[in-house]
């Protein structure tokens, strides 16, 4: 297995008077080469969560475990730990900051003490894979969108060759269009590599169409964890912790009230569109 999150708490100013419980005896396990979303309203520790995988938060009790070490180890080395799980915070193009794009995404590789030529071979194939055209590579990363200035960030992780890659908020900020390329990129990166990613948003949109499994936090705890249909089901409980299903799930509901024989779980657009079909000829016999 190549995460387990056991019975991990963690508590913001400990000992001090405003100390306030972000996680709260989370338990997980994440096998290697799965897409996993992550959900959540603001302040429902799905962030902090992420930041104890790759060791930037040390839990206040609990154990993680990354390949069947506990992190938490004495001499467990973190440097290691970081250069497999790869985190991408929110508004990755505040951590740009190079002369140019390739030197930038050069930056990490450089420092694990790697030769320049493998440096340069990682550096070019992460931006390959997040598809951004070879014109962009020597220019200031500061003249890009915030589409290519994303995937540039995303590329300076890659070029670590993480085992995990961790995306807080990928999407954040970007139109409609930008957010379904990064997102189509994702999907693309971790079909093609079998890389474990793990996708943290707080709306369901994002992920409905990408993700294997959900896992839904609320409070600092885990409400749900499990495959999208499934978490679908109750969106009704996910409404009331300020959160909600894809318009798909409504619409299906909808159609369904109004006496059309619909799959109210189906979770994309595709598998809605298929099912009305369906449903629509089925009615026409």
């Amino acid at each position: 297995m190549s995460i387990i999150v056991d019975h991990v708490n963690y508590i913001y100013g400990e000992d001090t008077p405003l100390a306030s419980k972000a996680l709260d005896d989370v338990c997980l396990n994440i096998p290697d080469g799965q897409f996993v979303g992550i959900i959540g309203h603001t302040g429902s520790g799905k962030s902090t969560l992420m930041q104890h995988l790759n060791g930037l938060i040390r839990a206040t009790s609990g154990h993680i475990y990354f390949n069947g070490q506990d992190i938490y180890e004495k001499d467990y080395d973190m440097k290691k730990l970081r250069s497999r799980v790869g985190l991408v915070f929110q508004y990755p193009e505040h951590q740009l900051f190079e002369i140019d794009v390739f030197t930038d995404v050069c930056f990490g590789p450089k420092n694990l003490g790697l030769d320049k030529k493998e440096v340069e071979l990682r550096a070019y194939d992460a931006l390959k894979k997040v598809g951004l055209p070879d014109e962009f590579f020597f220019q200031s990363p500061f003249e890009l969108s915030g589409g290519q200035k994303r995937r540039v960030a995303i590329a300076g992780v890659l070029a670590m060759q993480p085992q995990v890659l961790i995306l807080d908020e990928p999407t954040a900020g970007l139109d409609p269009r930008g957010r379904d390329d990064i997102l189509h990129q994702i999907k693309r990166l971790q079909t093609e590599t079998g890389m474990t990613i793990l996708l943290v948003s707080h709306s369901m949109e994002d992920v409905a169409e990408y993700v294997d499994r959900i896992i839904v936090m609320n409070r600092g705890s885990v409400m749900y964890d499990d495959v999208p249909r499934e978490v679908f089901k109750h969106y009704r409980e996910l409404e009331e912790v300020g959160l909600a299903a894809p318009q798909v799930t409504y619409i299906m509901h909808a159609l369904k009230e109004k006496g059309l024989d619909v799959d109210v779980n189906a979770t994309t657009i595709e598998e809605a569109a298929q099912d009305i079909l369906r449903a629509l000829g089925r009615n026409s016999q």
